[in-house]
């Protein structure tokens, strides 16, 4: 087996796992869906204008680089639940959102430097897992951190089942 990484992913573990590491394990596997959570740097509580920026550009490539299950932007925090495309990497897709979504609420802002944590936790969803239940889950982390009464009620919230929707023009019936 050739151990050279081939591209941003890391080392081949087998034909389609590759693994690279920093702080924390990461593991990418072709076809499988992930549990993504990042953060900012010293946990900087974001305004909700930042908040709707980051959903924004979670959402963005959604059915383009990945499938986008879910998606909640907490105060400090993000947490996703998506399956990348067969071109696309997760480690590819993780820059391309952090880096949009720092640099458009920088500019929004006005403030330099670095947002996010370098490092995200991410997991390969197991073959039992069902992704629409663990996509609730992360849809009422705002209830469990008593940010709102309902899923529903947290403005910063994106399900591929409620928001993913196409409307009749066949665009994304989403308020982002």
């Amino acid at each position: 087996m050739d151990l050279r990484p081939r591209d941003n992913r890391g080392m081949p573990v087998s034909n389609d796992t590759f693994a690279r590491r920093r702080h924390l394990p990461h593991l990418e596997k072709s076809g499988k869906s992930y549990f993504i959570t990042f953060a900012t740097i010293h946990r900087e509580v974001l305004p909700p204008i930042a908040r709707d920026i980051a959903l924004s550009c979670c959402v963005h490539d959604h059915r383009i680089l990945y499938w986008l299950h879910s998606a909640v932007i907490m105060p400090d925090h993000v947490h996703a639940i998506l399956t990348p495309c067969e071109q696309s990497s997760l480690s590819t897709i993780l820059d391309a959102i952090k880096g949009a979504s720092a640099h458009l609420i920088n500019r929004n802002l006005g403030r330099r430097g670095h947002l996010w944590q370098d490092e995200s936790f991410d997991r390969i969803l197991r073959a039992g897992e069902e992704i629409r239940k663990k996509a609730e889950y992360i849809c009422n982390n705002p209830v469990r951190a008593g940010l709102a009464t309902t899923a529903d009620d947290w403005p910063w919230i994106w399900r591929e089942w409620a928001e993913g929707r196409r409307d009749s023009r066949g665009r994304l019936s989403s308020t982002v």
